[in-house]
């Protein structure tokens, strides 16, 4: 394997360990289950960017509470 791949790989590695990358993660998983259910109710596809919207502006602040404390009790 040459240099150049070893460090990509690394850096790629690096990266999926990250808390920050895997709450990255976490919300946009939470974003896409919202998106599902909202599109099941109206029967159509509501696309990413308003399910981003709808769930920032009902679910984040709770869903990131709720994340916070689950850190805190994994501790």
């Amino acid at each position: 394997m040459c240099e150049e791949s070893k460090e990509s790989l690394s850096a790629s590695e690096l990266l999926r360990n990250s808390s920050l990358y895997r709450e990255f993660q976490a919300e946009r998983e939470e974003i896409l289950r919202h998106k599902w259910i909202e599109s099941e109710k109206l029967g159509t596809d509501i696309g990413f960017e308003q399910a981003l919207t709808d769930w920032i502006m009902k679910h984040r602040t709770k869903w990131r509470r709720g994340r916070q404390q689950q850190m805190a009790a994994s501790r």
